[in-house]
């Protein structure tokens, strides 16, 4: 497993780490979203203060998540059921 150094600026703070070659452009994605997400909330709440902006970050991640694990639950549970119609319909047809 390869790793490369990189340097992620959040806010106007860097922070070093060490992330596997093959994340590097998924990690470098990740923290333009949250500055993107932080110049928003400056913008639209005129927020100066960096843990106001990160906290409201945090949040409005969070609640994206869990909005995905909703829908993640709900396609899991149709495919369950539609697996389990399949299997009742195929062992009525031997």
């Amino acid at each position: 497993m390869e790793t490369l150094s990189v340097k992620i600026k959040i806010g106007d703070r860097e922070y070093p780490m060490k992330v596997k070659v093959e994340d590097e452009a998924k990690i470098r994605h990740a923290g333009k979203l949250i500055n993107d997400k932080i110049k928003r909330y400056r913008e639209e709440f005129g927020l100066d203060d960096k843990q106001d902006l990160l906290a409201m970050v945090a949040f409005d991640c969070m609640v994206e998540s869990m909005e995905q694990d909703k829908i993640n639950s709900d396609d899991s549970e149709l495919i369950k059921e539609t697996l389990t119609k399949i299997n009742k319909d195929l062992t009525n047809l031997l």
